[in-house]
């Protein structure tokens, strides 16, 4: 299993999720657990998401992932979860 993490962040609207959640289906990106926000209209989501099964390598989905936040008006953040791990360490 190839566990990252994916974070969206950016002024609410609609279908944030969707479009999030159906780009990664379409390239077979399991999501394990989701978990999103709305506080004083800013819209937060992080994921934990299994890419081993992908139809993209990581870099490939990175970069889906930047330029849909782009057309979607937030910053799409995917991290390895070894990567994540070391950062969050106390």
């Amino acid at each position: 299993m190839k566990k990252t993490i994916i974070t969206v962040v950016g002024k609410d609207s609609v279908g944030i999720i969707a479009k999030v959640c159906t780009y990664l289906a379409e390239i077979k990106v399991n999501i394990l657990d989701i978990s999103q926000t709305i506080t004083g209209g800013y819209f937060n989501m992080m994921m934990i998401a299994d890419i081993s099964e992908g139809s993209r390598d990581f870099s490939e989905i990175n970069d889906d992932l930047t330029k849909l936040g782009e057309d979607i008006g937030c910053v799409i953040k995917i991290q390895r979860e070894e990567i994540f791990d070391m950062m969050h360490r106390l």
